[in-house]
């Protein structure tokens, strides 16, 4: 058995099913071992920073280890961004490169690249292996780091004479489930008195807790308190609890920002959150004021970096909750009867063509359950502060780590993850221009994930920032007005350009919803509005003064 062979029969083992990324002479032996493994299908994409992004996506909604593969050199560099994504996200994605044979290391060969020290600095572990002998269990251990403790990504550099070095008939290891990690009792119970003595109180929910909304909201039932949720949170509780109090963070909404501000809330208790700068509005100093904080989280790293936390809890999140339920109601609390949700704003006026128009337009036409990823722009700012969320898990938006284009890819890694969750991209023209061709990676997998694309042909998030920062802005950042539903066109993909309000309509989403592969609808407009970005349009503003 080939050296490669025993490492893809691991993986196997361990319930890969999908490789995404781009073959290559470096990682030949690998990508022709797949012609053999049926259960794995390998997603070839167009770039390699696109399948970094994909594997990620992957992984957030398989709920399991991804694999992302590139070539020695260049393909390796490309992955670079995907690795740190990956770990800032807290997602297992194996990182696999190719390299060259170990004879010819140090020799400039044609690219060449010590990927080793390149990846440390991103992954949770990074190796060349030069033997292969050492290959199977270099897998094993780099699978099981990624997979442990806090999960993140992790890099393996395989050497071509390595990849098809002979092994042998060797076993082939059980994949290790991971430890739960345990909360501190004491912790739970310390932070459940010092709550229950304060009696108010705000709960701030980041994206760590979007595997565990349920507890949350049976949390927030007992204690009767409102909850917020960071940016990148959004979409992990529906709108229309009576106890939801919006976004807080960057492009949040006003009732969140006047609790954080000026409520009389004595505790705040945080689930899930790095509290970063997106999703504190720039490290608002508001938020710990003359509160008691509490933070729960499973990443010890996130404790006491900005504020100071009066009571840290390391734990999974599930059990940190289930434990501190069960410790409130010890002490007596019971679920309030519950309030009816406040009514509905009146229905907006759809009629002008503006950005937040076609958004919540758009989303009263597609089906309720649908996912939207998005990617980086100004769009993004309507995103999180117009519009709502009507089933849980329906957004994913990435302002730690995301790329230009990032939502493009992420959409065909959720696609893959759960093909039956209908999926949205919304992306902007520079991000398109940067991977808009992974859209016929989705076509050559028969994916039917809609394409946004919102062309101002600016880059409209730059152009708002720099002119409030610098009262003007350079030429360069507008670009000549290409017809990108021409471009799918031209590719033999599904298209509509929409110019005015009224060419969104239900037969245009419909049409191009319904088939068996992607679509793109452009959107035509530039909206010279200052977009909804919240306390940070303050802080532009003032920038310099």
């Amino acid at each position: 058995m080939k050296a490669v062979r025993s490492a893809l029969e691991y993986l196997k083992g361990v319930g890969v099913t999908h490789v995404f990324g781009i073959p290559a002479g470096s990682v030949n032996a690998f990508f022709d071992e797949l012609y053999d493994m049926p259960e794995i299908t390998p997603v070839v994409t167009k770039h390699e920073g696109a399948a970094g992004y994909m594997a990620a996506s992957y992984a957030r909604y398989s709920r399991g280890l991804s694999v992302c593969i590139g070539s020695s050199g260049p393909g390796g560099t490309n992955l670079v961004t995907g690795a740190a994504n990956a770990m800032r996200e807290h997602l297992p994605v194996l990182f696999i490169t190719g390299a060259v044979p170990v004879s010819t290391m140090g020799l400039n060969a044609s690219q060449e690249l010590d990927a080793d020290p390149v990846f440390k600095s991103v992954t949770k572990y990074s190796v060349t292996v030069t033997d292969a002998n050492e290959l199977l269990n270099e897998f094993v251990k780099a699978t099981e780091i990624a997979l442990s403790g806090v999960p993140g990504p992790v890099h393996i550099a395989m050497p071509i004479d390595v990849q098809q070095g002979q092994v042998g008939d060797v076993k082939i290891p059980a994949p290790k489930k991971r430890d739960d990690m345990m909360p501190d009792l004491d912790a739970i119970k310390r932070a459940a008195k010092e709550m229950a003595a304060r009696e108010s109180g705000y709960i701030f929910a980041g994206q760590g807790a979007r595997n565990s909304v349920g507890q949350l909201i049976e949390l927030a039932e007992l204690l009767d308190w409102p909850i917020m949720v960071s940016p990148q949170g959004k979409g992990m509780m529906k709108s229309d609890h009576p106890l939801f109090a919006g976004i807080f963070g960057f492009a949040g909404n006003d009732s969140a920002s006047k609790l954080i501000n000026e409520g009389e809330g004595k505790t705040l208790l945080v689930i899930g959150s790095s509290l970063g700068e997106t999703a504190t509005n720039n490290y608002n100093a508001n938020m710990a004021k003359d509160r008691f904080l509490v933070q729960m989280d499973f990443d010890a790293s996130v404790f006491n970096r900005k504020y100071e936390v009066d009571v840290p809890i390391l734990g999974d999140l599930h059990l940190s909750l289930a434990f501190l339920i069960e410790e409130l109601k010890a002490l007596g609390f019971t679920k309030k009867a519950e309030g009816p949700a406040e009514a509905n704003e009146p229905q907006a006026d759809l009629t002008e063509f503006s950005t937040k128009n076609v958004l919540l337009k758009m989303q009263e036409l597609l089906p309720a359950k649908t996912r939207y990823t998005i990617d980086i722009g100004e769009f993004m700012a309507y995103v999180i502060h117009h519009m709502d969320v009507l089933e849980e898990d329906t957004f994913d938006i990435n302002v730690h780590f995301g790329a230009m284009g990032s939502g493009l890819s992420a959409a065909i890694g959720s696609k893959f993850a759960e093909p039956d969750r209908p999926v949205v991209a919304v992306t902007g023209d520079g991000c398109f221009f940067m991977h808009g061709m992974e859209v016929l990676t989705a076509k050559e997998y028969n994916l039917p994930v809609l394409f946004v694309v919102m062309n101002n042909a600016r880059l409209g998030m730059v152009y708002h920032g720099h002119s409030l920062q610098y009262k003007r802005v350079h030429a360069s950042f507008e670009q000549e007005p290409i017809n990108i539903a021409a471009m799918a066109a031209a590719m033999n993909i599904p298209s509509f350009r929409v110019e005015s309000m009224d060419e969104l309509n239900g037969s245009v989403l419909e049409r191009l919803t319904n088939m068996n592969g992607p679509a793109v609808l452009e959107i035509a407009l530039v909206d010279n509005n200052v977009p909804p970005m919240g306390d940070r349009v303050k802080f532009l503003s003032s920038f310099g003064k």
